[in-house]
């Protein structure tokens, strides 16, 4: 099956639902190996007058996560926003806010990802040049997550948590931070949701 491109009525007619919903079928088809055949040329043609995306995932630098992949999704189907550890600041937010306000986007899914370097560096303290800042930004996430075990990178479970709650609360901020946002969610128009990438599997799993 060749997958067409989403155009303005498409994206227009979506609901958060539906755009929520056709990730994972296409997450699913990844993970299974059928994802959809897909003519990139003539994609580059038909969104060289304007772009429609459905969705904007917040996600990690992580070579092994591209997100437009494991979501099977093609030329102009979403906005990737990356950053090492999936958080959120101001231009991150201002990002958001142009995906789905200017833009029309109707998901705003923060995605975190198994084994993640940069949790695993805020969870060992790690100071380096302008990684230390960043790091700050994963630290909250660290205090909040409890374990019975070393609280470092060398506890897996212990990582995971943090993994788990980097993202609750990166997408906690996101409403905090952006009233436009939270304006758009309170009325129905997007959705924000969080899930964590299987790099074992290519799984996503929502929160």
């Amino acid at each position: 099956m060749i997958k067409d491109i989403i155009n303005k009525d498409k994206q227009t007619n979506l609901s958060p639902d539906a755009v929520l919903k056709d990730l994972m079928e296409g997450n699913e088809r990844f993970s299974n190996a059928k994802m959809h055949q897909r003519d990139y040329a003539s994609q580059v043609e038909q969104t060289k007058g304007g772009q429609w995306p459905q969705a904007v995932v917040l996600g990690c630098i992580d070579s092994r996560v591209p997100l437009e992949t494991i979501f099977d999704q093609g030329v102009g189907d979403i906005f990737s926003a990356r950053v090492a550890g999936n958080f959120e600041n101001t231009d991150i937010l201002g990002s958001l806010e142009y995906s789905c306000k200017v833009a029309g986007s109707k998901l705003v899914m923060v995605l975190g990802h198994e084994a993640c370097g940069a949790v695993k560096a805020a969870c060992d303290d790690v100071e380096l040049g302008n990684i230390t800042h960043l790091l700050s930004n994963i630290k909250p996430a660290v205090k909040a997550t409890e374990t019975s075990g070393e609280r470092n990178s060398s506890n897996s479970d212990f990582v995971a948590g943090v993994v788990e709650n980097n993202v609750k609360l990166t997408m906690n901020r996101v409403r905090e931070k952006s009233p436009i946002l939270k304006e758009m969610e309170d009325n129905g128009e997007i959705k924000i949701v969080g899930g964590v990438y299987s790099i074992s599997n290519g799984k996503v799993s929502l929160l």
